[in-house]
């Protein structure tokens, strides 16, 4: 089993990588070699809607035509038996980077066909981690999580199966008193982090188990 696992954030050593981390650690349990890839370390843009990968007969059918860093990527994803996607909330939805990923990612294999749902080959487990500095209730009232449904369905629809996790209230900053966050209490962030956070990195080291596990 082999879990690939992508980074959407600009920070390699905080929120995000770090759930990532211990969801490829709790696939490893399960004797998954996995990878990770720190997207804001790759040379890429979004779907440029050349239709290439819908062309009938075309050399590139089901298939990116841009050739850039995600080339390889893409031919990992083909050899997969699962993927991992972590990103913050930017605004309501994950970040640019992230963005630009999936449209490229979910793009080919989708197809303007009633009798077929997807051109990828087979049925791989997909997930989501996304982090947000928001607390749940504020998460829930202003709609990131419903923002985000539109896309594990999809997701869902062309590889097989999506699940997901949210992680919220998180910490921005190691010293709040440096940057302007009078709308958090540093010390309410920090206990509830010092409480929380392990118990969400929990959470996605069986995350990432589950998602190479064998099916029982």
């Amino acid at each position: 089993m082999k879990l690939l696992a992508f980074n959407g954030s600009p920070r390699k050593k905080w929120n995000t990588a770090t759930l990532l981390e211990h969801a490829l650690q709790g696939a490893e349990s399960e004797g998954a070699k996995t990878r990770l890839f720190h997207l804001y370390d790759l040379n890429y843009k979004g779907c440029i809607s050349c239709f290439s990968c819908k062309r009938i007969g075309g050399k590139s059918y089901g298939h990116c035509a841009q050739k850039d860093d995600l080339t390889p990527v893409f031919k990992a994803v083909e050899a997969a038996d699962a993927i991992l996607i972590g990103s913050p909330i930017y605004y309501g939805i994950t970040t640019g980077e992230s963005r630009s990923f999936l449209e490229r990612l979910m793009f080919p294999y989708s197809v303007y066909d009633p009798e077929r749902s997807t051109l990828f080959g087979r049925k791989i487990r997909t997930g989501f981690i996304y982090t947000a500095g928001a607390p749940e209730q504020a998460v829930k009232e202003r709609g990131f999580d419903r923002n985000a449904q539109g896309t594990e369905q999809a997701m869902e629809r062309i590889f097989g199966s999506c699940e997901s996790l949210f992680v919220t209230d998180t910490c921005q900053f190691h010293d709040y008193s440096k940057y302007v966050s009078t709308a958090f209490n540093p010390e309410e962030k920090k206990n509830r982090h010092d409480k929380q956070f392990p118990e969400d990195c929990r959470k996605a080291y069986e995350l990432g188990a589950r998602l190479v596990s064998k099916v029982p």
